[in-house]
This record gives C-alpha cells, sequence and structure tokens, in this order.
C-alpha cells in the first residue's frame, strides 16, 4: 500500500470517527424546540376511557330527551414530544422536519419559561373544564335554552397584574361597566383596551367592589397579546345536566366539537348524516369559533382516524391551506350556526363544493 493511500485510509478513518461523535452529541444536546405531531381522536358521539380504565359515554345528558346518532363527531388532539426536562434530540428534530404530520416549534411557545409542565397541565385541565362548559352553553343557547353564566377567578400568577389585587374565587361582574359573560368575552375586552388600566367589577364574599389594574404585555412569535395573569372558569345554571367526561386531554380546543355532540344528542335524526366528521376549534357561549393550535398534526390525526371531513376554524386558514392531507375534504367555520349547517349539507349530500373553505385568498384576506 502507498503511504498516499494510507494516508487517505487514515483521514477517511478520522472523518468517520469525528462523524460519529457529533452525531453522538447531537444525539444528546439539549435542543430549544419541542415536536407536536397527530394525538388521539375522541368521537363525542362515543365513548372514552375514563381514569379508572373503564369505557363511558363521553357525552351525558340527563332531564332531557335525547335522539340516536349515527357516524361521528371526532375531536382531534396534538401530543407534544419533548419538555424543558427532555427536550427531543437533534437526530429527532431532523426526523420530524421530513415528517408532514409533525412540527418543530420552539419550546417557549409550549412550555413558558418559569411555567412547570405541573403547572401548564393544570391551567390546561382548568380550560378544559371551561371550553366544556362554554360549548355545553353554546349548544343549549342554540336550541333555545337560557342559560346563566359567572366568570369566576381560578388562579391568580405571581407577580402578575393581578396579583394582589383579586383573588381565586371573585366573580368578574363586568369590565369598564360592560357586562362580562364569559371567559372568551373577558379576554377580548383586556385585549380591546391595549394595556390602558381597565376597571373590573368584581363580586368576593358576597361583596360587590371596584377595582383597577393594568394589562401586562406578552410577545410570542411577533404577536402581542395583553394578560393580567388569571386563570379563569365560567359557572353556568343550566336547565338540563350535560356531563363529558374525558380524562387525559387539556385545552379549549375541543369546544366547538363538544357542542356538536351535544346538539346532535339533543335533537332529532343526525346531524352529521351518519358520516365521519372530525373538527377543532374553541367556542364562546355564544357561539363563536375560535383559532387553535396545531391544526396541521389535526389534519393528519382526523385523516388516520377514517374521516372524511373536517371543521376547521376560519382564523386557522392560513395554516390550513396547501397542508391538507389526501382523502380529507375541509370546511372553515367561525361559528357554532355555519358548523350545523355545513353538517347539514353533508348530511343532504348537497352541493359541498358551494360551502366555504380555506383557499389563499381567503388566508391572505385574514
Amino acid at each position: 500500500m502507498s503511504q498516499t493511500r494510507s494516508r487517505r485510509l487514515g483521514l477517511g478513518v478520522w472523518a468517520l470517527i469525528v462523524a460519529l461523535v457529533a452525531l453522538i452529541v447531537l444525539t444528546f444536546l439539549p435542543t430549544p424546540y419541542v415536536i407536536q405531531r397527530p394525538g388521539p381522536v375522541y368521537d363525542t358521539l362515543g365513548t372514552a376511557e375514563n381514569a379508572d380504565g373503564i369505557d363511558v359515554p363521553l357525552i351525558e345528558i340527563s332531564g332531557a330527551e335525547t335522539f340516536e346518532t349515527a357516524g361521528t363527531l371526532d375531536l382531534t388532539t396534538v401530543q407534544v414530544v419533548g419538555n424543558r426536562q427532555r427536550t427531543p434530540s437533534w437526530f429527532e428534530l431532523a426526523l420530524a422536519w421530513t415528517d408532514s404530520s409533525k412540527a418543530v416549534v420552539p419550546i417557549e411557545s409550549v412550555f413558558p419559561e418559569g411555567v412547570t409542565t405541573e403547572q401548564r397541565d393544570e391551567r390546561n385541565a382548568v380550560l378544559m373544564v371551561d371550553s366544556q362548559h362554554e360549548a355545553t352553553a353554546a349548544a343549549l343557547g342554540q336550541l333555545g335554552y337560557d342559560t346563566g353564566a359567572q366568570v369566576e377567578v381560578v388562579e391568580v400568577i405571581e407577580g402578575s397584574a393581578a396579583d394582589g389585587i383579586l383573588q381565586p374565587g371573585d366573580a368578574i361582574l363586568a369590565i369598564d361597566g360592560v357586562a362580562v359573560e364569559s371567559g372568551a368575552r373577558l379576554r377580548e375586552a383586556i385585549q380591546d383596551a391595549a394595556g390602558e388600566t381597565i376597571s373590573l367589577t368584581i363580586q368576593r364574599s358576597g361583596e360587590q367592589s371596584e377595582v383597577e389594574l393594568t394589562p401586562q404585555k406578552t410577545t410570542t412569535d411577533g404577536v402581542d397579546t395583553w394578560l393580567i395573569g388569571i386563570t379563569l372558569t365560567t359557572q353556568y345554571d343550566f336547565p338540563i345536566d350535560v356531563t363529558i367526561q374525558l380524562d387525559d386531554v387539556g385545552g379549549p380546543s375541543a369546544g366547538m366539537m363538544f357542542a356538536l355532540g351535544i346538539v346532535d344528542m339533543l335533537t332529532e335524526g343526525e346531524l352529521n348524516g351518519g358520516e365521519d366528521i372530525a373538527g377543532t376549534g374553541t367556542i364562546t357561549a355564544d357561539g363563536e369559533v375560535g383559532p387553535i393550535g396545531g391544526i396541521r398534526q389535526k389534519l393528519y390525526g382526523a385523516r388516520d382516524a377514517g374521516a372524511e371531513f373536517f371543521l376547521a376554524p376560519a382564523a386557522n386558514c392560513d395554516e390550513v391551506v396547501g397542508h391538507v392531507p389526501s382523502g380529507l375534504q375541509v370546511f372553515s367555520t367561525s361559528t357554532l350556526d355555519e358548523s350545523i349547517e355545513i353538517l347539514d349539507a353533508v348530511a343532504a349530500g348537497g352541493d359541498l363544493d358551494a360551502l366555504p373553505t380555506c383557499t389563499t385568498e381567503a388566508a391572505a384576506s385574514r
């Protein structure tokens, strides 16, 4: 073997060693990202396992006549791979970047600095309960029932604008003199104030008073949001009993599908025409459908679960365009009324091409 060939072989061996060392380092080196992937899909007309591992109706209604349903009205979820204690490796991130059903996102967007995984889970659990109440209020309102609402403070974050001013258990009756009928309306009013001092009418221990505080600005992905540092729940006085049982799922994004499931169970006929339909979206008590995170992963999760149609919040259309998996038809919606109209058209076998969809033009206009 010539000296030149031997030198080349040696260099090749060293290059391989360096590459292997780099791969090992990248495998264990912490990363500032987490991975979002499709999570489980749950049929709001079907059953789900409770904490004891027993299948129970996902929605159970008493105090009113219910009707047989068919097909599915699936809510979709997103799973997060990684947390601040254990982030995905660079190798895992590289694989996720090449998978259209997954997304690599900054860890701060899912696990904000200073918020533990346990705190995040607790807040998501509160948001889930709140979304169930809002969905029930929206569905019953759609069907002509009267519901009452009272927004209450669940938690006050230390160091926030509300710290030392509000307390858990406070009922928020009004903001700047305008009645507060839902947590969503309160959050909207806070954003509209754009950092100006706000006046809240609260009820504490049976006594009513006025307090003032100034929201704090936070910026995520270039978007400014005004926060006062509280988590909320809304207490309703429902004329019938609606129980939603779904463990290990948090956040508010299932609200619209809960509402549709309740409406379907309380009305004759099959709201979905017996078809397999999935969707996502928050909902307010007055039936407004709002945006959610992880829409692309939810589209793939719905398709893989067998859904043929998908209801997506109109506010998420810019993320939907160009990312719809084959075999799935997506319609856009911004209210519970619109969602029901879409389902009516599907059930009747109507002109689906005339229904609202996520288009490039629609996304650009938002």
